[in-house]
């Protein structure tokens, strides 16, 4: 698949945009190369501030595929990113679906995954079922990580007082169980202390799992560890943290925040280690030599699949 940011610069981007600052930034820096934005907003999640940034934009639910390719097509898209967070909760599982009330595409493509003997809600069916629509449509889904390379943290200490050995510990065995619980597609975050693992993502989104961390570990400084799933699709559902994450964090009573290099967005980055540093709250960028070594990895990722 061809970069899209090696695209003709007066090109039309697509942008879906779910909840946080990251598609805000994405469609600030497809607006700063010179590309018209045209952008569908998901009801409940995006942002207002795309109003003011993108060249045109529809307010949808998520179910209303059918309109959100009209949408592209009416304006030349050939190419769309996904970017921001989709909270499945309220999409599947809450009375609030119904703002996102399916049209007949939507039917046709999840009906599959939903309704069959065998349902499968996980991320990566559905949203490689929404790639493959798109696909057939003739518009290329592409990674934002193209569009803004320079949100992907590099390795190194970012923030925050120099890890300790202690943290170094656990960032460690909660990096292996992230791991795994991103291969297993649960989730990509861990909270962890003295090598007892706190908490565990799910449905719930990572500010969730933080917040119940805080409540079962009174006593704080613990880290949060947050990694890419092993066969990461970076089209959709990089893991990012930003400026809440960091309130969220130490409102908790967190001292630590290990991420993966070169495969973790960070939003607003200035801010964000500015943040933390006040906090006194690390943040940390591993990758796979510094925390497990390449054959504990190859192990890892063989139980996670």
């Amino acid at each position: 698949m061809t970069p899209i940011r090696g695209a003709d610069a007066a090109e039309p981007i697509g942008l879906i945009a779910g909840w946080g600052r990251l598609p805000v930034l994405v469609a600030q820096t497809l607006k700063g190369n010179g590309h018209p934005v045209h952008c569908i907003a998901i009801n409940g999640h995006a942002s207002a501030e795309l109003e003011d940034v993108c060249d045109a934009v529809q307010w949808a639910g998520v179910g209303r595929m059918g309109g959100h390719l009209r949408f592209f097509r009416r304006r030349g898209v050939t190419g769309v990113t996904m970017a921001g967070k989709l909270f499945k909760s309220d999409l599947l599982y809450s009375r609030s679906v119904w703002r996102h009330l399916p049209d007949w595409t939507c039917v046709r493509v999840f009906a599959p995954l939903l309704l069959g003997r065998r349902p499968d809600a996980r991320d990566d069916s559905l949203l490689t079922a929404v790639t493959e629509l798109y696909l057939r449509q003739g518009i290329a889904v592409h990674a934002a990580t193209d569009l803004a390379p320079e949100l992907l943290v590099n390795q190194g200490h970012l923030a925050g007082p120099s890890p300790r050995p202690a943290l170094q510990s656990d960032a460690r065995a909660g990096w292996r169980v992230a791991r795994q619980m991103g291969g297993l597609d649960i989730g990509q975050t861990i909270t962890i202390k003295d090598g007892t693992v706190i908490a565990v993502e799910a449905i719930e989104g990572t500010d969730a799992c933080i917040q119940r961390t805080g409540q079962l570990c009174s006593r704080g400084g613990w880290t949060l560890v947050k990694v890419a799933k092993p066969d990461q699709d970076m089209r959709f559902d990089v893991p990012t943290i930003g400026p809440q994450t960091i309130a969220n964090v130490h409102a908790a009573g967190g001292k630590a925040i290990v991420i993966e290099a070169e495969r973790t967005i960070v939003v607003d980055q200035d801010q964000t280690y500015r943040d933390a540093s006040r906090a006194g709250i690390s943040i940390i960028a591993y990758d796979d030599a510094d925390v497990c070594g390449s054959s504990t990895e190859e192990t890892v990722v063989r139980r996670a699949a």
